[in-house]
């Protein structure tokens, strides 16, 4: 399971013009879900999700995040900094889904890595 790409999220800045985009393009179905502008995707081959960008917009990503599930969040983060990685800011949890940490890697490219929840790994068939 864990170590693999589990979840990604387009970030954009007028999420219902990004959102006929992506139908029209690819065929994706979107479904609200959490927040107010927070969309799943449904069709796009991975757990994903379309969302509002965050202010102030994140420097190492460009409007795609990607999250990595990961069997234990601490010792991921441990291996992320001794392979030359950074930690950007504490873990936490969104509850009933998972406990999450932002990194970026040596390039300075930022990810996600998440110890997902046990009916959360069954549910996005990482189990």
């Amino acid at each position: 399971m864990p170590n693999k790409l589990a979840h990604f999220a387009i970030e954009a800045e007028d999420v219902e013009r990004a959102l006929k985009f992506y139908e029209s393009v690819f065929g994706w179905r979107f479904s609200p879900w959490g927040p107010p502008g927070f969309y799943l995707i449904d069709g796009a081959g991975v757990h994903g999700a379309l969302q509002k960008h965050r202010e102030p917009l994140p420097s190492g990503r460009k409007g795609y995040e990607c999250s990595f599930a990961v069997f234990d969040i601490d010792t991921s983060s441990k291996s992320i900094e001794a392979a030359g990685g950074r930690l950007l800011g504490p873990k936490h949890a969104i509850p009933t889904i998972c406990e999450l940490r932002q990194f970026a890697d040596t390039e300075g490219n930022e990810a996600i890595i998440c110890q997902y929840a046990p009916d959360r790994l069954k549910e996005m068939g990482l189990a």
